[in-house]
């Protein structure tokens, strides 16, 4: 065993050991795992989804926090991601949102803040267009989806083929605002990781027609927080511009210095206040379950307590 999976062992062992459940929960395309904490404060369900590759469990240190501020909170796993099981067909974009979409369905019992990272935040957006009424707000950090040229796409993609221990060490240095120290140690583990067959089918399966379109984005009527960390190395530019121009004019639009493409990852303390603090401004605007897209918006077919402060107001350091 890799230090890699003995690690997640471990830390999905701490999480029950605090009360965190760890849960299983069938859907068409197969079985998917999830980790389920009861909240103590007032704030609406938060649902936490990740990035290709990743799984639930670097979202554990704000998955604590944010259990102290809402009244639940789910992070859910991806099929052939952490311990959600590897679907019999190809593992494809279609796949991934009709089981996580069915898995939301059937969990959710109030519409909640959604809060997605990289590939996690456009299924989140995917799930906002086809289920408005069950998303209260939206949380996005450096989301996929964005609308590319077929050569952006290649090479956005052609990042995840790790052929060498040195290509893993700098594909870390393209995900966060400082390489974590144990980089080399799990090099080897993330090299295996990417080289799975669901993930190359992923990536391979991938299209310019699964972004959303402008008019998909502008139909988005619940309060939206856009994080796009200024050291973000992985997601080209002009995604962010993209869904700058492109999502409705109430979204909020934050650039914060200190991170790169995975907050929760480089500053779990400030992503959790800064998600904590979205949803109470959601809360005191009155804004309700969110209203249903407008006649005739085009369907999905994307995939996609701390004192409470701005992002990038934090000065919290890079978690390793």
């Amino acid at each position: 065993m890799g230090i890699l999976p003995l690690a997640e062992r471990l830390a999905k062992r701490a999480l029950n050991r605090s009360g965190v459940q760890s849960r299983w929960v069938e859907t068409s395309v197969c079985k998917l795992h999830l980790y389920d904490a009861a909240g103590t404060g007032p704030l609406p369900t938060v649902v936490l989804l990740h990035g290709i590759g990743s799984s639930a469990l670097p979202y554990a240190p704000v998955l604590q926090r944010l259990r102290r501020r809402a009244r639940r909170v789910i992070a859910a796993e991806a099929p052939g991601h952490g311990w959600s099981a590897t679907p019999a067909s190809a593992f494809t974009p279609e796949c991934l949102s009709a089981a996580m979409n069915e898995l939301l369905d059937r969990e959710l019992d109030e519409p909640a803040i959604v809060v997605g990272n990289s590939l996690g935040g456009a299924v989140a957006v995917n799930y906002a267009l086809s289920s408005p009424d069950r998303v209260r707000a939206l949380a996005l950090a450096s989301p996929a989806g964005a609308c590319m040229e077929q050569a952006e796409l290649a090479a956005l993609l052609g990042t995840f083929k790790l052929r060498s221990r040195a290509d893993a060490r700098a594909f870390f240095a393209r995900l966060y605002h400082r390489v974590p120290w144990f980089t080399p140690l799990v090099a080897g583990d993330v090299m295996r990781m990417f080289a799975r067959e669901t993930i190359v089918s992923f990536t391979s399966s991938t299209r310019c027609d699964h972004a959303f379109t402008p008019e998909q984005l502008g139909s988005l009527s619940m309060p939206i927080l856009l994080i796009w960390g200024r050291s973000d190395r992985l997601m080209p530019s002009a995604n962010l511009e993209y869904y700058r121009r492109h999502l409705p004019p109430h979204a909020e639009i934050e650039e914060p210095e200190g991170v790169g493409h995975c907050p929760h990852v480089d500053d779990p303390r400030r992503f959790a206040a800064r998600i904590a603090a979205f949803a109470e401004g959601v809360l005191a605007r009155g804004a309700g379950a969110a209203a249903p897209a407008a006649a005739g918006a085009p369907a999905a077919s994307g995939v996609a307590g701390e004192r409470a402060v701005p992002l990038e107001q934090g000065t919290g350091q890079a978690a390793t």
